[in-house]
């Protein structure tokens, strides 16, 4: 029976199913919106990488992890052209970015994460945490706006709340008061109006405010009219659930998890690696081509077939040179099946932006471990991403272009840490692929 991947959430479906029963329309905002321009985040992600399908068992898995759209043949490569990643201050239904703004990161960050919240809502505070948590991850790449959006009617601390983070902002501690509100939900969402104001105030002295001047800016005209006019701007646009979650101007309505954003921001780091061309055929079948792995286990020594699969091994070698495979991680390794690897974001979604076809031949085959064969999820939808078998496994052949052997190290191969990622699950770090080294004979 051929294997058969278990159902998660998937951005194609939501994609299918937003297009056909919406009209175009934005499921969080109630209106319609330009078809030229306007849709989520994880659209950029599709075609960035399009979607993955994790198994459900060991015994299910299968090293399929793209479903892409089918490549005409006789191509021997087909690059794409996806829509660049909008820039953080392209044209958007939000508004704006402005020096006004409460802006934690690098100005030139190609990643700008803007986020409305309500600091008394625990799935914005949820989402503050993650948010926090990308920025640690990628200080150079991600900057981190936040808009405090108080659910006005429903929450009855949100609007003192947001008065609070603005008082604090006038001693230029908002994001201490930010963080601390968030963090500490649990400790002051169930006191009554009259605690919250007396241990917000311990919280400003405790950061080093003065305690007189933040009470008398909390409930100052001021401050009351800066979050008044911070709420009447956000409704412009729109009722919407908070947290709104917008990336680089793209309302994004997919799951909120650490795991599922970090996803986002490497691929969208890694569609600006994208190559624009097919790599040029300089592969000489007559001659030998050897890859050493460098692996932090040790190192792995192929014999690539450029006489048999040539435009794969081609491809390959091209990828090795241009240092695409440098520190990148066994993102997926199954004990006694096999070890992947061949993508720089880690997610198993990453692609280099083309495509080369499936070269199958009959005399090549899985039976025996130390097989090296391409990632596909179909006819010559071939990328970077490759896989080594472990073992013996038929099941495989005539789906994947088995493009070289093993010639040493399957001790290394085999020590590597078991990892299966699944959709929303943190995982530690999968074993290091520190180079490729590429010997022509």
């Amino acid at each position: 029976m051929r294997p058969q991947p278990i159902e998660f959430f998937d951005p194609c479906a939501i994609h299918a199913r937003a297009l056909k029963n919406a009209g175009y329309a934005f499921p969080l905002l109630g209106q319609s919106l330009p078809r030229s321009r306007f849709f989520v985040v994880v659209i950029l992600l599709l075609f960035f990488s399009s979607c993955a399908y994790p198994p459900a068992t060991p015994r299910e898995i299968v090293p399929t992890v793209t479903r892409i759209p089918k490549i005409p043949s006789p191509l021997p490569c087909t690059s794409f052209s996806i829509a660049p990643t909008p820039g953080p201050d392209a044209p958007s239904l939000i508004p704006p970015i402005t020096a006004q703004d409460h802006i934690r990161g690098q100005e030139n960050a190609g990643i700008t994460l803007l986020f409305y919240g309500d600091l008394q809502d625990t799935t914005s505070g949820l989402f503050a945490n993650v948010a926090s948590r990308l920025l640690a991850e990628h200080p150079q790449d991600v900057r981190l706006v936040s808009r405090v959006f108080p659910l006005l009617g429903r929450n009855d601390k949100a609007l003192l709340a947001a008065q609070a983070v603005e008082a604090a902002n006038l001693q230029g501690r908002f994001w201490e008061m930010h963080d601390l509100l968030y963090a500490q939900q649990a400790n002051w969402t169930t006191m009554s109006v009259e605690d919250f104001e007396q241990w917000s105030a311990a919280q400003a002295s405790a950061l080093g405010m003065d305690v007189l001047q933040y009470q008398a800016d909390v409930k100052g005209e001021a401050v009351r009219d800066l979050v008044q006019r911070n709420f009447e701007t956000a409704q412009k646009f729109g009722p919407f659930a908070v947290p709104l979650i917008v990336i680089n101007g793209e309302i994004y309505i997919g799951p909120q998890d650490f795991t599922s954003m970090n996803d986002i921001v490497m691929l969208t780091l890694l569609g600006k690696r994208h190559f624009a061309t097919c790599p040029p055929f300089f592969v000489d079948e007559s001659k030998q081509y050897i890859a050493t792995l460098h692996t932090e286990k040790g190192d792995v020594t192929l014999e690539l077939f450029a006489d048999k699969t040539p435009f794969t091994v081609n491809s390959f070698v091209f990828l090795a040179r241009s240092g695409w495979y440098d520190d990148i991680t066994f993102h997926r390794v199954i004990p006694e099946l096999y070890a992947q690897t061949g993508d720089p974001s880690g997610t198993g979604r990453g692609t280099p932006g083309y495509y080369v076809i499936t070269e199958i031949l009959t005399e090549l085959t899985f039976d025996a471990p130390g097989m090296v064969a391409m990632v596909n999820s179909g006819p010559d939808t071939s990328g970077s991403q490759f896989f080594i078998t472990l073992a013996s496994t038929p099941q495989f052949d005539g789906r994947y272009t088995i493009f070289g052997r093993v010639l040493t190290g399957m001790d290394v191969l085999k020590a590597l840490s078991p990892r299966d990622p699944r959709p929303g699950e943190e995982l530690p770090p999968g074993d290091r692929l520190l180079s490729v080294k590429i010997e022509e004979k």
